[in-house]
């Protein structure tokens, strides 16, 4: 594993202000990249180490690899803290709720008058114009951008299976800071960047709004589209499994036809392109469909990796957890959770040549570096002592 000061963003200092998934996710990528990121907590501790059912997970996820405080905002001396901090950071990333952090007093316009090399990052629900005041979230957006809609099927929209746009909001918050971290290196000066939810959805359905303006004709859902291939659909098997399969060359449907068998559907001219075979898709599917519930899924599995056609089970998320291809250096890491659980989870999905991305430190508890932070900020062992009686700041016992 590379040492924290070989990776690529070794050096840059980040203080996260931030909750749930949106503005933590911005500073996971940074954070395994090798910035210093430290997370800037109310005293009680993020509100997301507490959400229970699908959300009791993403405090463990998205806050490895970062050093945490925990500061009463409210207080002048936690004010006082934050202006330290941010004398020696390059980045703030915050996604609290529209003009939350004006009215805490640690706005751009507050720290940026303290650091004037500052890049500072709001992560909303809006970039600026009508809707930038509006409070958002993941799924409010699925259905403004029409992502939902697409997602379901007609009559029936539906958010997609995983927090897609949050995490999508923060990565382009990311391209963001380093941009303008890029800018920095020619102007000497920072500035204030933005990511919104919203605008990351649009993007996403970009697609759907590129092919209307191609077609003349509006977007169908996904599962009621018109498709571009002839066959690329699940199929069944016979042990009750559904299998993916995506025929998209005249060659893949030779080979798929010369491996089942079928030489009737090969040399049949109504099925000779891929266009003759969109065409007959009503009366060649279920002929697909006889074909698979021939085989085991396993079966199906192994012949269409062997003749090289596009394929997938259909997986569930615990299967990740042993699936062969992230068993590889660049696949899952071995974390442990709040609460000593121990588990694997996700890398970034990025390979750099000559850096293990690896774990560093896992999610941290409440304040749990607050001592280290606040001396590197320069108060001394007695005035942190004062503010933790105070309840400016929150300090675990195990790391005094």
């Amino acid at each position: 594993m590379s040492s924290p000061s070989e990776l690529p963003l070794a050096g840059l200092r980040v203080l996260e202000f931030s909750h749930a998934i949106m503005g933590p996710s911005a500073g996971l990528v940074l954070a395994d990249l090798g910035a210093d990121v430290i997370k800037v907590e109310p005293a009680e501790g993020d509100h997301t180490r507490r959400l229970p059912g699908f959300a009791a997970g993403f405090y463990g996820l998205f806050n490895r690899n970062k050093r945490a405080i925990a500061v009463d905002l409210k207080s002048a001396a936690g004010k006082e803290i934050v202006y330290r901090l941010a004398k020696t950071a390059d980045v703030v990333l915050e996604n609290f709720g529209p003009g939350t952090m004006d009215r805490l007093g640690c706005g751009y316009a507050e720290l940026s008058a303290r650091n004037e090399r500052l890049i500072f990052c709001a992560l909303k629900g809006f970039l600026s114009g009508p809707y930038e005041k509006r409070t958002a979230l993941d799924e409010v957006v699925q259905f403004m951008s029409g992502l939902a809609y697409m997602t379901g099927p007609p009559g029936k929209p539906l958010r997609a299976g995983t927090s897609i746009v949050d995490i999508l909001g923060g990565t382009f918050a990311v391209v963001a800071v380093l941009s303008a971290l890029r800018e920095r290196d020619r102007t000497g000066k920072g500035q204030l960047v933005k990511s919104a939810l919203f605008e990351a959805a649009v993007l996403l359905m970009g697609q759907h709004m590129a092919g209307m303006a191609v077609t003349g004709e509006p977007g169908l859902p996904m599962p009621a589209r018109k498709g571009a291939w002839g066959v690329y659909h699940t199929f069944p098997t016979s042990d009750g499994e559904r299998v993916f399969i995506g025929i998209t060359s005249n060659q893949q449907w030779e080979r798929f036809c010369a491996a089942v068998k079928r030489p009737d559907l090969l040399a049949d001219p109504k099925l000779a392109s891929n266009a003759d075979r969109v065409a007959a898709q009503e009366w060649l599917l279920p002929k697909i469909e006889e074909i698979a519930v021939a085989y085991t899924r396993a079966e199906l599995l192994s012949l269409c990796e062997g003749i090289g056609i596009p394929f997938s089970p259909v997986a569930r998320p615990e299967d990740l957890f042993d699936d062969p291809q992230l068993q590889g250096a660049h696949g899952l890491l071995d974390v442990t959770l709040p609460g000593g659980i121990r588990t694997k989870l996700p890398r970034l999905p990025i390979e750099f040549e000559g850096h293990d991305l690896g774990l560093r430190r896992n999610a941290p508890e409440i304040g749990a570096d607050g001592n280290a932070v606040l001396a590197e900020a320069g108060f001394s062992p007695a005035e942190i002592a004062a503010m933790e009686k105070d309840g400016v700041v929150v300090i675990q016992p195990s790391v005094r």
